[in-house]
């Protein structure tokens, strides 16, 4: 059985990448077209190639996993644990989160911008473990108090 995979936040992730993580965008070449992340280090595997192009990726280098709201590169993130990566994470929220909390990109902002998230790291305050519901994993998320360096994201 698998672990759980590890998510991140926009703001985490800015940090891994800056930290030499390499971000992976799964979306399909069109939707990059639109809206693209713009840090250095982005290798695009569209989801239509992941399968074939998966061996491409570094198994010795910290691999972000990101999409347009975080349910492709979740999926992409099971997909290379269960091939035995161990140094790979999924953003939570994709590009259009990104994109909300004002961190660089290239293109038209105005999609991701039409639409507001709440909750973890969405622009709310973050969850509090009253505020969690049953059903949500404690230390689930960015914002879990065991997950969350001090200073660091929400």
């Amino acid at each position: 059985m698998l672990a759980e995979a590890r998510e991140v936040c926009p703001t985490t992730t800015l940090r891994l990448s800056r930290e030499g993580a390499l971000l992976v965008d799964v979306r399909e070449r069109d939707e990059i077209d639109r809206l693209a992340f713009d840090v250095p280090d982005v290798v695009v595997v569209p989801m239509s190639e992941f399968e074939q192009r998966c061996g491409e990726l570094p198994r010795d280098r910290d691999l972000v996993m990101v999409c347009q709201v975080g349910e492709r590169s979740l999926k992409a993130t099971y997909y290379l644990m269960y091939r035995g990566h161990t140094r790979v994470a999924n953003m939570e929220g994709g590009i259009a989160k990104w994109a909300r909390k004002g961190f660089p990109v290239k293109g038209d902002v105005s999609a991701a911008m039409a639409s507001r998230e709440t909750g973890c790291c969405g622009g709310a305050a973050p969850i509090t473990a009253a505020d969690r519901p049953s059903a949500q994993a404690p230390g689930k998320g960015c914002c879990a108090p065991q997950s969350k360096p001090a200073g660091a994201c929400c």
